[in-house]
């Protein structure tokens, strides 16, 4: 049995911050974790910025990045989920699918950077999102994942979060 962990990042949108978790997760997680991303809404499209911020720090693209449903990981034949992290306030407070499993949840609120005007602030605020979700990955990838119960899990997550400060929620 494969020690591999698999993650899912929720959004709204799936156009910004969930993207910025996917690739970040999959980037510094060294092969020891899978992730994916989705939104409850998708957008249909991936923000040009997100890719720029990831280009910009050498993060690699997600090997399919798009902007996604997350109904395609609560679908029969989807991958088992291990965490699901939701990182806007929207995706937090809405109805979810089953997740067959029961992954482990938390919630990093991150503020949405999707819209901010003009052009070079909005690039500013794809950087603040960018720091803040590599600080709580690090963090969560710090962890002994491997031993930990889900319910710890749990907790480091949701400490991890105050530890580093709510960032614009």
């Amino acid at each position: 049995m494969s020690n591999l962990k698999t993650v899912l990042v929720l959004c709204t949108g799936n156009s910004a911050r969930s993207i910025l978790g996917e690739a970040l997760f999959n980037h510094l997680g060294q092969g020891r974790v899978r992730t994916y991303s989705a939104g409850s809404q998708p957008s249909g499209k991936v923000n040009p910025v997100a890719l720029e911020t990831l280009e910009k720090h050498g993060v690699p693209l997600p090997a399919e990045v798009r902007s996604k449903s997350w109904d395609e990981f609560a679908a029969p034949g989807a991958p088992h989920i291990d965490y699901i992290f939701t990182v806007c306030a929207s995706a937090a407070g809405e109805t979810c699918p089953i997740w067959p499993g029961h992954p482990t949840t938390a919630h990093w609120g991150i503020a949405d950077p999707a819209h901010v005007e003009p052009m070079e602030a909005r690039r500013e605020a794809f950087e603040v999102a960018y720091q803040a979700l590599e600080k709580r990955i690090k963090a969560f990838l710090a962890l002994d994942l491997e031993s930990m119960s889900a319910k710890d899990v749990a907790t480091a997550a949701r400490l991890i979060h105050e530890a580093v400060g709510a960032t614009g929620q």
